[in-house]
């Protein structure tokens, strides 16, 4: 049971170090919208993922290759990714705004931020990709039992979690030298990077069908 948390927890640290849009809108809004808000996203975001654990423990192998047959998810989540990422990049942020945010006040839609979280893990076809591996992968050494997954699970989100948490709070500590030009080339590299990973979801939408063989996958969470 010792040898499953450590594995748990490893993955979960692991997991918040993966480099995608989510990690850089997360560090985004720590040090624009401050810690609360950071968190607030960050809950909208795991709320997508244990959506997607259970979508990958009930479904778990089939669902693997029925995604193989719509490479199309990945073009629409792809482009959603893109098409926001240019929004960020064109829209034109004033001096007032700026100032706005670096004077955070209690006017922050905690609402809107949870949404956004889970709406940008959730659009991501290739994080349901993921944990759909992940299941695959750990369910034989898991007993395939429900009381396991949760168990395994719950311990991957808590790590997750407070890793991100520790991440948040250093990205905090990056406000006392923010500028309005430090921000406005923070908002434009998180555009730049959900255009990049917007795209490169896009491109696995038109790869061959062998680009998603199953096999492939799990055998590349193995490596």
């Amino acid at each position: 049971m010792i040898e499953y948390v450590r594995a748990a927890a490893s993955l979960g640290f692991f997991l918040s170090f993966l480099i995608g849009p989510v990690f850089f809108m997360l560090i985004e809004t720590s040090i624009t919208k401050g810690v609360r808000a950071a968190i607030t996203f960050n809950i909208g975001v795991i709320i997508a993922d244990i959506i997607f654990i259970s979508i990958a423990y009930i479904s778990s192998y089939q669902l693997l290759e029925n995604l193989s047959n719509l490479p199309g998810l990945y073009v629409f989540g792809g482009s959603i990714l893109a098409v926001y990422g240019l929004i960020i990049l064109v829209k034109k942020i004033n001096e007032k705004e700026l100032q706005n945010e670096i004077n955070i006040t209690a006017k922050v839609n905690y609402l809107q931020l949870l949404v956004k979280g889970f709406l940008l893990n959730f659009i991501n076809i290739g994080v349901l990709v993921f944990w759909l591996g992940i299941v695959v992968v750990i369910g034989p050494s898991l007993e395939n039992k429900l009381s396991r997954f949760v168990v395994f699970f719950s311990i991957v989100i808590l790590s997750y979690f407070i890793t991100d948490f520790v991440k948040i709070i250093l990205a905090k500590q990056l406000k006392k030298k923010l500028t309005p030009s430090i921000i406005v080339k923070t908002k434009k590299t998180l555009g730049v990077m959900l255009v990049f990973f917007g795209l490169i979801l896009i491109i696995k939408g038109f790869l061959p069908k062998d680009n998603f063989n199953t096999q492939n996958i799990i055998n590349s969470i193995k490596k």
